[in-house]
């Protein structure tokens, strides 16, 4: 298991990693092989209780997105509200041969929201929550 030393999750058992190398902790179905995010401790498709934790893969596709322009009004994201939330992108990311992660996106300008784009899993400050990150997709080509 790899140590949660430089970052404070928004969250105890959404992320492990580091803060340049962040892993989504996900559950797989050792019975059907169905994989969850967040950890599920049954599988929602043959309710097995057999599953085992699985780290996810850190890169992906934008399967759809929209922007949000209201502050959401449960944790983890509650203290951001009225005139402090900025809209941000969100969107699901499908990651190869596992799950669609739904996540905040680093990008809100719907002009460079392509269906299809190379996405990387990121760590971003936790709105309303100073200290604490969460988890982000950014467009994959942005570090190129």
């Amino acid at each position: 298991m790899l140590e949660q030393t430089d970052f404070t999750p928004v969250a105890e058992g959404l992320v492990a990693g580091t803060a340049t190398h962040p892993e989504l902790i996900g559950s797989a179905c050792r019975r059907c092989g169905t994989v969850t995010f967040p950890r599920q401790a049954s599988c929602p498709r043959c309710t097995s209780v057999d599953v085992a934790e699985r780290r996810l893969a850190r890169t992906g596709m934008r399967w759809t997105w929209t922007i949000q322009c209201f502050a959401p009004k449960s944790p983890p994201y509650a203290g951001t509200t009225g005139e402090d939330f900025e809209p941000c992108g969100v969107d699901y990311v499908e990651l190869p041969g596992e799950v669609r992660v739904e996540a905040r996106l680093t990008e809100a300008d719907p002009n460079r929201l392509l269906i299809g784009r190379p996405m990387e899993l990121t760590l971003i400050p936790a709105p309303g929550d100073p200290g604490r990150v969460t988890f982000a997709f950014r467009p994959l080509e942005d570090e190129q």
